[in-house]
């Protein structure tokens, strides 16, 4: 007996430390959409992310619990079910970080291959070891894939360039006149955007054509979004595709944060004439 209750007594202090560092954050919403001409819908989302600490390492799981589909590669819906969206476990020693992404999700609705059918790309879990020292004004890092990365900022310049095999990456980030400017090259393709304010208003432009204003206007604020015509990959058969345009179209949106800690918002969407109204509130 003495035994089981000195076990019990371990039992609870271990758990009661535990306790100590675990943090819950998490949101939860509504939105109604009318879907322009298009049957109107509501839609449902609540995630909940735990984080536990101790000492230089930290896990953290995130699951999304508004009871949707099970998160398997079967669509059957389960309104009690509970679905992880990830998992990670990271720890530091030193210079020497490690990285542990445990949860290998499905990303079939994302990942398409050369012939254009959409599929899973695979186990999507890895540990990554990555070595960071500072050389003068410039950080040297190492990850277990082989890349080594060179950052350093100088006279207000961030330059970072990633040595991969065959597909070297480099950034470059500065703020020059007002403007905040970046600038990717990804094995020869590049991308950019220039950022500024203007009597109150935040504009971005970037090398897609796209362009977002953000203001506020009596304690809301307003984003509007114009994304310009492009191309697009759509699927024909599931293993050819064809090149097609996609037209342009623009995004009104209207939020306001309450003193109750919610936030309400509209959507207006010009490419389907559809509002949408979302109530949010995050904890």
């Amino acid at each position: 007996m003495k035994k089981l209750i000195a076990l019990f007594a371990t039992t609870a202090v271990a758990s009661t430390s535990a306790m100590g560092a675990i943090a819950l954050s998490g949101s939860a919403s509504v939105s109604y959409d009318d879907n322009g001409s298009a049957a109107s819908a509501t839609t449902y989302d609540a995630d909940l992310t735990i984080t536990g600490t101790a000492g230089a390492t930290t896990y953290t799981t995130s699951m999304d619990i508004d009871g949707g589909t099970d998160g398997s590669a079967s669509t059957t819906v389960n309104n009690n079910d509970v679905s992880v969206t990830s998992a990670v476990l990271a720890t530091t020693i030193g210079p020497v970080t490690i990285s542990a992404d445990m949860y290998d999700e499905n990303d079939a609705a994302t990942t398409v291959t050369a012939g254009g059918l959409i599929a899973d790309s695979g186990d999507n879990r890895s540990v990554t070891v990555s070595l960071d020292a500072p050389i003068g004004d410039a950080t040297i890092g190492l990850d277990d894939t082989g890349d080594v990365t060179v950052t350093g900022t100088f006279s207000g310049v961030t330059v970072a360039h990633t040595v991969q095999d065959g597909a070297d990456t480099t950034t470059g980030s500065a703020s020059i006149a007002g403007m905040d400017i970046t600038l990717t090259n990804d094995a020869g393709a590049s991308e950019w955007s220039i950022g500024t304010t203007v009597a109150g208003t935040a504009v971005t432009l970037n090398s897609d054509k796209a362009v977002t204003a953000t203001f506020g206007v009596t304690g809301n604020t307003v984003v509007v979004s114009h994304t310009a015509e492009r191309a697009s990959a759509a699927s024909t058969i599931s293993t050819k595709y064809s090149t097609a345009q996609k037209d342009a179209y623009t995004t009104i949106a209207v939020s306001r944060d309450l003193t109750s800690g919610a936030t309400l918002s509209a959507t207006y969407d010009t490419s389907n004439s559809s509002l949408t109204l979302k109530a949010a509130v995050a904890f």
